[in-house]
C-alpha cells in the first residue's frame, strides 16, 4: 500500500527564508525518481532546482508559477511505494542529504518515468461551480527567456511570450521586448490582462449628489493621492540586497579615504602581458591580484567582526567578492581562494562567475562567504563613489573609470590614465592608518606594477 509522504521547500543556503516558484518540472501523476529535480525556484541568491528526497507518484503540487513560499511551506506530495507504469515500485528514500530532511538506505537510481495512459491539461483555474473551467495554459515547446523577471512581467500583464519575436541573441526575448509588446498593446486600446484576473462589472450604483469641495477636504485628499504611484515589492535579489545594505548601514561603523593614481603603467603591462600570445588577463583581475597582495600585508581588513565575542576575527584565507550588475539585479559572486589564484586563474573565475551571473545560474555558496569585496564601478563611466560594505566584511575597495587627465609625471605635466581609488572600512577593525596603508599600497602597485608582476 502506497504511503504518501509532504515533501517541504528546504533551507536552499545561507539565510534564505523564501522562495518564488519558477518552472514546474514535473506534473501530477508523474513518476519521479529519488533526487530528481521537480521544480526551479528563484531565492534572494540564485535559480535552485529542487530535487525531492522520495522516489513515487506525484499527487498533489502546491503553488502556481510565481507564488512565494516560506522555507518549510509545503511543495508537493508523493505516494512511495506507489507501482509505477513498468509494474515497478519506486523506493522511498534519498541517497544524499538534502537540508532539512534525513536520509535513508540508497535505492538505485532510476530515470523519469511517465505513465502510459495520456496525462489530460492540468488548469490553473479552480473549477467554476458550473462545471466550467477558466482559460489553461498549454505549452507549445520552450520559449526563449532566461529571465524570470521577463516571465513574471509577461505573465501578470496576459502577454503570451510565443507571440514575440525576441531582440537578444539567437532570438532570446528581453524584457524590452516585453515592455514593448506591452505598451504597443495599450496603444492599440487592447487589454493585457487576463480576463479571470478582469474585475466583473458591477452595477452602477445609485448617483448622489457630491459635497462641495473645500479648502479642507482637499488637503485632506492630498496625502493619499501623493501615495498613488507604482509600487514594487522589494522580495528576490532586490529585497535581500536592501535588508544587507540596511543591516551594513545600522551595523558597520563605517568610513571612506580615496585617491587619485596613474594607472599608465598598469595598462602599458596588462597590454604586454596580453601580446605575449598567452591567455588574456583582465583588468579586474589584475586589481584582485593587487587587492590580495595588499590584504596580505594588511590582513585586519580581511577580517569580521563577532558582535557576542565582542572579537575582530582575522580571516586566513581571502574569498574576493566582485560586484556584477545583471537583469536581476546587483549580485556580488565570490572567487575563493582568490589569494591561492594568479592572474590567469582569476580571470578564468571571474569570467566562468560572470557567465553565469547573466544567466541566473549561480548557486547560492556562490553568492556567500566572501571575505572582501571588489566594486569596479568605473564600467557605469563614473570617477569615485563611496561603496556600502558588504556585510559581514570589513572592507570594499572601489575603482572609478581610467580616464585621460592631466598629471605631473617625472616634474613635468603630461597626460595620463588616471583612474580614483576609495576604500571604505570598518573603523572597529582599524584606524585610519592602517586603512590609508592599505590603500597606498594598491595604488603604488597601480602606479608601479613591476614590483607586483614578479609575484604573478
Amino acid at each position: 500500500m502506497a504511503q504518501v509522504l509532504e515533501f517541504k521547500l528546504p533551507d536552499l543556503g545561507e539565510g534564505l527564508t523564501e522562495a518564488e516558484i519558477v518552472r514546474w518540472l514535473v506534473q501530477v501523476g508523474d513518476v519521479v525518481a529519488v533526487d530528481q529535480p521537480v521544480v526551479e525556484v528563484e531565492t534572494a541568491k540564485a535559480m535552485v532546482e529542487v530535487p525531492c528526497p522520495y522516489g513515487g507518484v506525484v499527487t498533489a503540487r502546491f503553488g502556481e508559477e510565481g507564488t512565494e513560499l516560506p522555507v518549510g511551506a509545503p511543495l508537493l506530495t508523493v505516494a512511495v511505494g506507489a507501482p509505477a507504469s513498468d509494474g515497478e515500485t519506486e523506493g522511498s528514500g534519498s541517497g544524499n542529504v538534502l537540508v532539512g530532511y534525513g536520509t535513508s538506505q540508497a535505492p538505485a537510481r532510476r530515470r523519469r518515468v511517465r505513465q502510459t495512459r495520456p496525462a489530460p491539461a492540468v488548469s490553473t483555474v479552480p473549477e467554476a461551480p458550473n462545471g466550467q473551467t477558466g482559460t489553461t495554459e498549454v505549452a507549445d515547446g520552450p520559449v526563449p527567456v532566461i529571465s524570470p523577471l521577463v516571465r513574471r512581467l509577461a505573465r501578470e500583464n496576459g502577454l503570451d511570450l510565443r507571440e514575440l519575436t525576441g531582440s537578444g541573441p539567437d532570438g532570446l526575448i528581453l524584457r524590452a521586448d516585453v515592455e514593448y509588446a506591452l505598451r504597443a498593446a495599450a496603444a492599440q486600446g487592447r487589454p493585457t490582462v487576463p480576463a479571470e484576473r478582469q474585475p466583473a462589472e458591477a452595477p452602477a450604483p445609485a448617483r448622489t449628489p457630491a459635497p462641495a469641495r473645500t479648502p479642507a477636504s482637499a488637503s485632506a485628499s492630498a496625502p493619499a493621492s501623493a501615495t498613488a504611484g507604482t509600487r514594487i515589492p522589494l522580495r528576490g535579489v532586490r529585497g535581500a540586497v536592501a535588508d544587507k545594505l540596511s543591516r551594513s548601514r545600522r551595523e558597520i561603523p563605517d568610513a571612506t579615504c580615496w585617491v587619485d593614481a596613474d594607472a599608465t603603467e598598469l595598462m602599458r603591462a596588462r597590454t604586454a602581458m596580453n601580446a605575449a600570445g598567452g591567455p588574456r588577463i583582465s583588468l579586474l583581475a589584475l586589481l584582485a591580484r593587487i587587492c590580495t597582495a595588499a590584504l596580505a600585508r594588511f590582513p585586519e581588513l580581511n577580517s569580521t567582526v563577532d558582535q557576542e565575542a565582542r572579537e575582530v576575527v582575522q580571516l586566513d584565507h581571502v574569498h574576493l567578492g566582485f560586484a556584477a550588475q545583471t537583469e536581476r539585479g546587483l549580485v556580488v559572486p565570490v572567487a575563493r581562494d582568490a589569494h591561492a589564484r594568479d592572474a590567469e586563474g582569476l580571470t578564468t573565475e571571474f569570467a566562468r562567475l560572470t557567465e553565469a551571473a547573466r544567466t541566473g545560474t549561480l548557486t547560492p555558496a556562490e553568492l556567500t562567504g566572501g571575505t572582501f569585496t571588489l566594486n569596479n564601478y568605473g564600467v557605469f563611466g563614473v570617477d569615485g563613489s563611496t561603496p556600502i560594505i558588504n556585510h559581514p566584511e570589513a572592507a570594499m575597495l572601489g575603482v572609478g573609470r581610467i580616464v585621460p587627465k592631466p598629471w605631473v609625471h617625472e616634474g613635468e605635466l603630461a597626460v595620463r590614465q588616471v583612474v580614483q581609488l576609495s576604500l571604505t572600512f570598518d573603523h572597529r577593525v582599524c584606524d585610519g592608518g592602517t586603512a590609508g596603508g592599505f590603500l597606498r599600497y594598491v595604488a603604488d602597485c597601480v602606479e608601479q606594477p613591476a614590483v607586483l608582476l614578479r609575484t604573478l
